[in-house]
């Protein structure tokens, strides 16, 4: 009977049972050398105990096994975007959707190593497919609005700010750049105040929106 140590692995570090895993992990690598899944396996584990370097070279390492192992390249990439190395994790997302890496979080990653660097439009339409690979995730659809905002793409922003907060009344981040659109693109200063007030209202912290609401009611006055 073989033992299959990645699926052993795997159950284990679900269960936070990190050195049963790590162990599992190795010997899943020391049964098979030659396949990139070990290393993998273990760069997660790693990188979710902040083992920054050592995750690093398993991930390399199973890139060294497979050049086209798409999931070695994500997590690398992570490990790069975590640290603000923000080219350098975008080359590696577009290699991990390059070798078929499957889901949004990719598109998503991408497009935020994008914006980090300041190129909103190069962002735009790994954002824009991100959202229509997961249409019901609420963090794409609120950061997709808020990219189309700096576009000044007010048009398209709008819906995808209304579909947040459908799904998340109480979502401080979409009211507010759903009041601001208001202000900025509508005559319609009142339903920018309403939303400008529900932001700082769910979150006191949200100085700006506060700011903004004030300035429209003495813009009226």
């Amino acid at each position: 009977m073989i033992v299959d140590y990645n699926e052993m692995g795997i159950k284990a570090f679900q269960e936070k049972r990190y050195e049963d895993a790590a162990q599992a992990f190795n010997d899943a690598i020391e049964q098979n050398p030659d396949e990139a899944v070990g290393y993998i396996n273990f760069g997660n584990l790693l990188a979710t105990l902040n083992d920054v370097e050592r995750a690093e070279r398993f991930f390399q390492k199973a890139l060294t096994v497979d050049e086209k192992a798409a999931t070695a390249y994500y997590g690398l990439a992570n490990l790069y975007y975590n640290a603000e190395r923000f080219v350098e994790a975008a080359k590696l997302y577009q290699k991990s959707i390059e070798h078929g890496i499957e889901g949004a979080d990719a598109y998503f990653m991408l497009a935020k190593s994008f914006e980090r660097e300041g190129n909103q439009s190069l962002a735009l339409p790994y954002m824009q497919r991100a959202a229509e690979l997961a249409p019901e995730d609420l963090e794409i659809r609120l950061s997709y609005g808020i990219l189309l905002c700096t576009l000044e793409m007010f048009e398209h922003a709008k819906p995808e700010l209304e579909y947040v907060i459908e799904h998340d009344v109480n979502n401080a981040d979409a009211h507010y750049n759903l009041g601001v659109l208001y202000a900025v693109s509508t005559d319609r200063i009142d339903d920018a105040k309403y939303h400008l007030k529900q932001a700082y209202t769910l979150a006191p912290e949200f100085d700006q929106a506060r700011y903004i609401y004030d300035m429209l009611c003495q813009r009226q006055n």
